[in-house]
This record gives structure tokens, C-alpha cells and sequence, in this order.
């Protein structure tokens, strides 16, 4: 690794190190605060990334690939066979996305914001998208993956945001992991199998507890 690759790493590492710390609020996090916690020259920021927006950008989109690079350990083969349906492998990459959400709140309030304000095919809102859709190895038409992953999507950032009213709002305290887990295994159930099918279910969890 070049020493400009390091550089680089370095400023990205410390600006999410600050991400937390600072609960996202990012007027707190200036320029000049990011040298100086990385010991690197102020006009590094600007040589790599053009401006502070640009690294706090780029800081949350390679945490979240970090995340979604996590879904399966056989990444380069979807097809072999582990013995999940579609349905259940997608609660559980869901789960796992959305307690990521829930343990990184202010990255991920972030990003869901600046994607609402400006969603296009490469937002973080789209790649998780596209992560999802790997959870199908069964035969789905192109376009009933892309909506579902779509709805599923959209469904946990308008939870994760409304997360202080959720247990108001949805019946559901997302604070509490069974809570959550809850909730998008009602919500993926709902999406494979339609609401007729998920009220016709006595438990909270959905029907395919």
C-alpha cells in the first residue's frame, strides 16, 4: 500500500471514528478538527476528496459495503445451497442490516437522509437494494425482486427514522432487539405472501416463526 493510500485510509478511519463520537452532526466536524486527530496536513482532505462533504460521503458508503459484504460468507457462488428459502435468508440479511442501522445510528441517519434528498442508481439506499436481491437463488421474475427489495428497503429507513415513535406509530419498540427482528420478519412476510396471509397469523412474528 502506497503512503497516499494509507493517508487516505488514515483520514477515513478517524472521520468515522468522529461520525460517532459527534452522533453524526457533522457541523462539529470540521476540516481542520479531522488534520489535526489524523496528524495530517489540512489540505490533504481537499487532495483526496475534494471537499469534507465528499469524505464524510465516502466514509459512510465504505461502511456500508463493509456491512452488506457481510450477508453470506460465499459471496462469489449465490447459487450454492444453504439450505434457506429466499424468505428466511432475506429476514435474516435484513436483520442483520437493520441492527447495523441501529448500532451505527448517526452513519446510517446520514446516509438515509442524503439519499431522500438525493436518491439515484448508485445511493447507499440502491446498493443495499442490490444486496438484497442476492437473497433470491429461487426463479423471480427481475422486476418482483427489484420491487420487493425496493419496499423492504424503504420500509426500514422510514422505521429507523421514525425509531423514538416507532413503538407508537408501528407498535413495535425497535430499541429491542426481538422487537426489531419482529418487525422485519412481519414486514418480509407480508411482502412474500401479502397481508390476507399475515393477518390470518396469531402471533406478532409473522408465520413463518
Amino acid at each position: 500500500m502506497s503512503d497516499n493510500e494509507k493517508s487516505k485510509n488514515r483520514i477515513i478511519e478517524i472521520t468515522t471514528e468522529l461520525l460517532k463520537e459527534y452522533n453524526g452532526d457533522t457541523r462539529k466536524i470540521t476540516s481542520r478538527f479531522i488534520a489535526e486527530r489524523a496528524d495530517i496536513g489540512l489540505g490533504s482532505i481537499n487532495y483526496f476528496f475534494g471537499s469534507k462533504e465528499n469524505l464524510i460521503a465516502e466514509c459512510i458508503q465504505r461502511t456500508i459495503k463493509t456491512m452488506l459484504a457481510g450477508f453470506a460468507p460465499d459471496l462469489t457462488d449465490f447459487t450454492k445451497d444453504d439450505g434457506l428459502s429466499d424468505e428466511t435468508r432475506l429476514i435474516f440479511w435484513a436483520r442483520n442490516t437493520f441492527d447495523f442501522l441501529f448500532e451505527n445510528q448517526a452513519i446510517a441517519g446520514i446516509s438515509i437522509l442524503n439519499d431522500l434528498q438525493n436518491y439515484s442508481a448508485d445511493s447507499n439506499s440502491v446498493y443495499t437494494q442490490k444486496g438484497f436481491a442476492f437473497a433470491f437463488r429461487s426463479r423471480h421474475k427481475e422486476e418482483t425482486k427489484r420491487l420487493l427489495v425496493f419496499i423492504l428497503v424503504s420500509a426500514m429507513q422510514a422505521a429507523f427514522l421514525a425509531k423514538n415513535s416507532a413503538k407508537e406509530i408501528l407498535g413495535y419498540d425497535l430499541y429491542s432487539k426481538t422487537e426489531r427482528d419482529s418487525f422485519i420478519e412481519s414486514t418480509v412476510t407480508m411482502l412474500f405472501h401479502g397481508a390476507e396471509v399475515f393477518h390470518d397469523t396469531d402471533n406478532k412474528g409473522g408465520c413463518c416463526q
